[in-house]
């Protein structure tokens, strides 16, 4: 069985983890290349794009790939997109393996947004220290607020991605403790918290750190995914998905 996981997230890791070393799956991982030095996956891996709905679907036939899984970040919403419609144009089963969103909890202060360009103007005017944890990628609509103090946490240099006086720059990678992020954001005398809602384990404990200190959260919700796709929450979901497909456990 000849499997395609689109990665990037904990899940994809966790699935190319359960399908290592087996004899009757071939599984390639695939990569957006967006982490300069990312871990070592255990299964075949390729870094880059494919060139759009008809590049990928060319990908899929040139390697005989037989399914699909898309455990691509829950903001990846083109990859998805462009997943669902090459898939589609020659009948390749496809397995979206989603993390569910984060729901907020008694005593959590959320401010939800629909965009980053929400989320800076739910900052109001009056200047502010704010924790901004969205990526590196998502950091340029804040260079409308320069009067805020930020405290950049990415994975990569953010370079000039937030071309404005006030940026503290911390590089790090998931996963994270509590205790940590608790003691970062009083360290930094944090005033707000600024997340996607990316859903799972990682990264929460600023959540739980900020429900702690009484901070705000302001929460950029998901972007829409495609619908009518097989959907699961976990690799062994996903393995389920597998077995049912092709009539044998991988």
């Amino acid at each position: 069985m000849r499997i395609l996981i689109l990665g990037g997230t904990t899940e994809a890791s966790a699935l190319a983890a359960r399908l290592a070393g087996r004899s009757d799956v071939s599984p390639l991982l695939s990569m957006a290349g967006r982490t300069s030095d990312p871990r070592p996956m255990p299964i075949p891996t390729r870094i880059g794009g494919f060139g759009g709905v008809a590049g990928l679907a060319a990908f899929l036939r040139k390697e005989s790939i037989e399914a699909v899984i898309d455990a691509t970040h829950p903001f990846a919403a083109v990859m998805s997109r462009n997943a669902a419609e090459a898939c589609a144009l020659d009948q390749v089963p496809l397995l979206a393996l989603r993390r569910p969103a984060w729901t907020a909890q008694a005593g959590d202060r959320w401010i939800d947004v629909p965009s980053m360009q929400a989320a800076v103007q739910a900052l109001g005017e009056s200047p502010r220290r704010v924790f901004l944890t969205v990526g590196r990628l998502e950091l340029a609509p804040f260079a409308a607020a320069p009067q805020h103090t930020y405290l950049v946490r990415t994975i990569e240099p953010i370079g000039d991605a937030l071309p404005v006086a006030g940026v503290i720059a911390v590089q790090d990678r998931a996963p994270f403790h509590e205790d940590a992020e608790r003691v970062l954001m009083e360290r930094e005398r944090v005033d707000v918290v600024v997340t996607k809602n990316s859903g799972g384990s990682a990264t929460y404990p600023k959540i739980a750190a900020a429900r702690s200190l009484g901070l705000s959260v302001v929460m950029v919700a998901r972007p829409d995914k495609p619908q009518g796709v097989d959907e699961v929450a976990s690799a062994d979901a996903a393995l389920d998905w597998l077995e049912n497909l092709h009539g044998r456990a991988p």
